[in-house]
């Protein structure tokens, strides 16, 4: 009996023309190092490599941007995201936001956002301990977030460009989605209260959002006021984070009406 490693299980899988998706989800192997492995065996055979497409820009190429999708990358991101540098180990600039295992539903919407706005990249997903970072390489990529810059976001500063911002101003639920499902949550408060002698247990929904950088928490509430949500902000951590709280009953509705809880 011949016994495959997983490498030759994935080329003869690939071979027999099952798509690389198939292929990671069968063998439990990261979509990117499928396609590695089937470029590999396809250099080694002398097959005809695809011809390589040049990433989607709106500002290098004129490219149409999908501007609702934009808009919640933008604030994944800003609440999320980073962007690696090429260097010896990458040739191209990588867009990398980090999702926690908790909510698989955030990293479908992460990866089909990204594919949305750059639909001639792959996303893929690669494994950490408890969490996943969904990546996307680009080299147009400081093109769509000129936010970039060496350090942390809350160390620098972070103001949108005037066309950022025409977007968030005509996609602003799409932008507070994007900020909300990644530095921020939905949860379910408690209190008791005792009318004539009886102590009832209360529970009201409400929506949190972290964040260290003053100038993100800026673009935040000032979306919260733009689409009419009333907000409070707490006092400053020691570490400088700052919670900004929904928990009127009108406003939590209109955010379940456009954003919902992470799933």
């Amino acid at each position: 009996m011949v016994v495959r490693s997983i490498r030759e299980e994935a080329v003869l899988l690939l071979r027999q023309g099952v798509r690389n998706t198939e292929v990671a989800r069968r063998l439990d192997v990261p979509r990117g190092t499928i396609g590695w492995w089937k470029q590999q065996d396809r250099i080694k055979h002398g097959q005809e490599l695809p011809g390589r497409h040049r990433s989607t820009c709106t500002h290098c190429y004129g490219d149409d941007l999908n501007r609702p999708a934009y808009a919640h990358l933008l604030g994944l991101y800003l609440g999320d995201g980073h962007i690696l540098l090429p260097n010896e180990y990458r040739r191209t600039m990588t867009l990398q936001i980090t999702c926690d295992d908790k909510w698989p539903g955030v990293m479908d919407s992460v990866e089909q956002t990204m594919h949305l706005v750059f639909p001639r990249n792959s996303a893929c997903r690669v494994r950490r301990t408890g969490c996943h970072d969904i990546k996307l390489y680009s080299n147009h990529l400081i093109c769509h977030f000129p936010q970039h810059g060496p350090g942390r976001k809350h160390e620098r500063t972070i103001a949108l460009e005037s066309w950022q911002q025409e977007i968030v101003d005509a996609h602003p639920w799409e932008f507070l989605r994007g900020l909300i499902h990644s530095d921020g949550c939905r949860i379910t408060n408690w209190t008791t209260k005792t009318v004539k002698g009886v102590t009832r247990r209360y529970e009201y929904p409400r929506y949190f959002f972290t964040n260290t950088s003053t100038d993100i928490i800026g673009l935040f509430t000032a979306t919260l006021d733009a689409v009419g949500v009333q907000w409070k902000a707490s006092i400053p951590r020691p570490t400088g984070q700052v919670n900004i709280s929904v928990a009127r009953k009108d406003s939590v509705a209109r955010m379940d009406a456009h954003i919902g809880p992470k799933y």
